[in-house]
């Protein structure tokens, strides 16, 4: 019989696998503090805007269909210090964001190169306020210490690099809290009130070229990065167009955080894609600029202003209230209550205020959750791009949303504080024991974090909980585990039954993998290891020869959802140290209850 110190160390060991912080992200607090610029139209009878972009200021709109939004993305040069391999890796992934938002969201494309505009309050001591005169609204006289212009003060340089040799060259000295005048439109001052002679302050650069949206990508350990270690990214924007829509924003990836970032290229794209939503609209400072398209075929400036979009229902959970939002919650919850708005987070959100995610409880999972979980736990939700469709200023293609699993068919209620905690729903755990993640790609504990304000999941643990990994295996498992590509958690207490010294602590209820075959839809047949396939029906549980104990079959989460699989590229060789951890992991489940008796018992 093991020592108390062994069944302690084993304690220790398994303490350390379980999950850990979820990614943060503190876009709220940086776009509150953000300036943004926002470019005028041109006012009626007027040549020339007296600030904004030089061509079509604000980049109005052409009567044509919409077309993907190009997304230029500029690296700044002092974001060195990353090695091949990691600057590959990082290229890939924005590149991979990039294109995954490209893919979904469209607007009206407008001639010429993006020029983004000089703030008018930085480069002008005054304008001419008097609207009788041919010069009304435009700069009298120039602030003489104006010298540039900044996107979330992050330093951007002038010149831009590749990422891949970023951390074979010699760093040199640039400015770097401007924006390369390259990329802005000219300014101009106005003398006399009347007179149309003008002095020219600022040439104009030559512009971006194919591009809609332009995204300052900055990688380096900030101040903001050091304080929060808990973030991998954080983002704003700092442009915007007539109507509102932002042309420009930054996106800082925290070097450090992006060296040890879980999951590697997915979690930074899908990171990356999360700021980028919000630097594109899925904000609360840009909530009250949404625009209303319903009577027109266009987007974007020619949709009239939407007002507020934000109000409480009648338990006091703040929603998002836009037609698109209202109507996939509803079909997503299989309800038609008219209070059915996109619920927003309430975490540390001051009474009167609102958020810029949606609340975990009742969409976990979606890409604009507060915090991202392991890389295939995350969607890109329908919701979500209602939402983005809602803003007025994207046709957005909501066929390629991914399918929300958490909460499918749920009803209104579901996600409600009153109902977390009843065994209402199985999308809800409660006690500590371990299981098995709503999607049923990996083995989970039952636990809760600040967002679920005491409501309770199965989160993966953070060492050899994928099914789907064929080196997580044991050798000759006593509970009939088989990993790889196809397997799937199961709720299961199996032992083999020529193993009666291991009877003791065979009667717990756990997550374990298991092969499974899908034979329709909500249909599937399971294997175990030495077992013929067995059909498994859905909802109830079956018993498996040569085995004591059930196997349960989840209802309505296998076989429903084509999307929800393994990565395309997981990993089938064996690794050395996912190997070794868990058999211990297993090993210290089965010493601890041996001792514990019903310690992790729900």
């Amino acid at each position: 019989m093991a020592s108390r110190g062994a069944v302690l160390a084993l304690m220790a060991a398994l303490v350390a696998a379980l999950p850990g912080a979820l990614q943060k992200c503190i876009f709220d607090e940086v776009q509150a503090r953000a300036r943004v610029v926002r470019a005028a139209p041109v006012p009626e009878g007027q040549a020339s805007p007296p600030r904004g972009p030089r061509v079509a200021p604000g980049r109005r709109p052409r009567a044509a269909s919409p077309q993907p939004i190009r997304i230029r993305t500029w690296i700044p040069a002092e974001s060195d210090g990353l090695s091949g391999a990691e600057g590959e890796g990082l290229q890939a992934a924005v590149e991979e964001a990039v294109r995954t938002v490209s893919s979904l969201l469209s607007v009206n494309r407008a001639p010429g190169p993006l020029l983004l505009s000089r703030d008018v309050d930085k480069y002008c001591k005054f304008l001419w306020k008097n609207s009788s005169t041919a010069n009304y609204n435009r700069c009298g006289r120039a602030n003489k210490s104006y010298r540039a212009e900044t996107c979330l003060d992050v330093t951007v340089s002038i010149g831009r690099i590749n990422l891949l040799t970023a951390s074979r060259r010699k760093r040199e000295r640039f400015c770097y809290r401007q924006i390369p005048d390259d990329h802005l439109a000219g300014c101009d001052v106005y003398p006399n009130a009347d007179s149309p002679r003008r002095t020219r302050l600022r040439a104009a650069g030559a512009g971006l070229p194919h591009s809609d949206f332009l995204l300052y990508l900055h990688v380096r350990p900030t101040d903001k990065c050091r304080s929060e270690p808990a973030v991998l990214a954080y983002a704003a924007h700092c442009q915007a167009d007539p109507s509102g829509r932002p042309l420009a924003g930054v996106v800082v990836i925290c070097r450090e955080e992006l060296t040890g970032a879980a999951g590697g290229r997915r979690a930074t794209a899908q990171t990356v894609i999360h700021e980028l939503f919000h630097a594109l609209g899925f904000s609360k400072e840009l909530f009250h600029a949404w625009r209303d398209c319903s009577s027109t075929l266009q987007v974007g400036a020619r949709c009239s202003p939407r007002g507020r979009v934000t109000h409480s229902d009648g338990w006091g959970q703040v929603r998002v209230y836009t037609p698109s939002v209202i109507s996939a919650l509803q079909r997503h919850l299989a309800s038609t209550h008219p209070e059915l708005g996109g619920p927003l987070e309430n975490l540390d959100v001051p009474p009167g205020r609102v958020s810029s995610h949606w609340e975990s409880r009742v969409l976990q999972g979606s890409i604009m959750a507060p915090v991202l979980g392991e890389p295939t736990t995350v969607r890109i939700d329908p919701v979500t791009l209602a939402a983005l469709q809602d803003t007025g200023w994207y046709a957005v293609d909501v066929s390629r949303a991914q399918s929300l699993v958490w909460g499918d068919g749920e009803g209104t209620m579901f996600g409600s504080l009153s109902t977390c905690r009843n065994k209402s729903s199985s999308f809800f755990c409660t006690g500590s024991g371990f299981g098995c993640h709503y999607l049923h790609l990996h083995k989970g504990k039952c636990q809760t974090d600040p967002h679920l304000e005491g409501c309770r999941l199965y989160k993966p643990l953070n060492n050899g909980s994928e099914c789907w990994k064929e080196e997580n295996g044991e050798e000759a498992p006593l509970s009939g585990e088989l990993f790889g590509f196809h397997s799937r958690c199961f709720f299961s207490n199996l032992t083999r039954q020529n193993r009666s010294e291991f009877l003791s602590v065979g009667g717990l209820v756990e997550g374990r993998c298991y092969r499974h075959r899908c034979t329709g839809p909500n249909g599937y047949r399971i294997q175990v290891s030495g077992s013929d396939w067995v059909e498994c029906p859905a909802g109830g549980a079956v018993q498996i020869k040569g085995y004591q104990g059930l196997v349960h079959c989840p209802d309505r989460r296998l076989c429903l959802y084509a999307d929800v699989t393994p990565p395309a590229d997981a990993a089938t060789s064996p690794t050395p140290t996912a190997r070794q951890v868990r058999p211990l992991l297993h090993s210290c489940v089965q010493l601890l209850h041996a001792y514990t008796g019903s310690l992790f018992a729900q």
